[in-house]
């Protein structure tokens, strides 16, 4: 006798996008509780903010060269009501910036170096300002991130990057298709608590002009495929997509 070994695919689910679909205020762990009573399996929850953990946005009030070194300068960096002096080796450190500053205790993404308060030249050093490679937000190592004016002061780099999310690995098995999508888990989620689903309205603009002088559907086996239907889009522009297109399909591992 031989048996049919099951494959499950493997989906992931942002808690910021489901919330686009259905109005809940509930944590991660009660999600997670409620997809298992649903029999959907969560492998694994992933917030995606925990690597900024310790990371702020502050700005550099006081910048000096330190003595004997052709380098190094110790800044003073203003975070909300807290005065933190750090050493920088960085070329483009200068007073009046907004940069991002890795508190003690931070864990630096791109090397998993845990900050620690240190001496450097005789200075005392309470931390790091990041630059985006370290951050491994890119490959640029020429000096520290400088951020815009308005970036706001004492804000945690998660939130400022908008890394926020809570995002959930589900194993979903194959007779449960309809789960393979944000909609399908808001619709489980929403028949749990008995709240209506928002799905999202398209709005199209369709001219006057018959489709069938640009393109035709033709069916050779009608029992097998009863229907297949073709819309023709033009003036569509290539280019890359919005920022917040691309963060929302890269957190989902796309």
């Amino acid at each position: 006798m031989q048996f049919c070994k099951s494959t499950k695919e493997i989906m992931k689910i942002s808690l910021k996008w489901l919330k686009e679909f259905i109005s809940i205020e509930i944590g991660p762990d009660e999600i997670d509780e409620v997809l298992t009573s649903l029999g959907i399996e969560v492998e694994k929850i992933i917030k995606t903010g925990e690597k900024f953990n310790n990371f702020v946005i502050g700005k550099v009030i006081e910048c000096e060269a330190i003595a004997g070194s052709d380098h190094l300068h110790k800044c003073e960096v203003r975070v909300g009501d807290e005065i933190f002096h750090v050493v920088c080796g960085a070329p483009n450190v200068a007073a009046g910036q907004k940069v991002v500053l890795g508190k003690v205790g931070a864990i630096v993404p791109q090397n998993g170096m845990v900050l620690e308060r240190r001496k450097i030249r005789e200075v005392e050093s309470n931390g790091m300002i990041c630059s985006r490679f370290e951050l491994c937000l890119d490959n640029d190592h020429s000096g520290i991130w400088v951020l815009p004016d308005d970036a706001t002061e004492g804000l945690a780099l998660a939130d400022y990057l908008g890394e926020n999310d809570v995002i959930f690995e589900i194993s979903v098995t194959p007779n449960r298709g309809d789960c393979l999508s944000h909609i399908g888990i808001a619709r489980e989620i929403a028949a749990f608590y008995n709240l209506p689903v928002n799905i999202p309205k398209i709005n199209l603009k369709e001219n006057k002009e018959d489709i069938n002088e640009f393109l035709k559907v033709e069916i050779k086996d009608p029992e097998k495929n009863p229907r297949y239907v073709a819309r023709l889009v033009r003036n569509v522009k290539i280019g890359p997509s919005p920022e917040w297109i691309r963060k929302r399909l890269e957190d989902v591992g796309l």
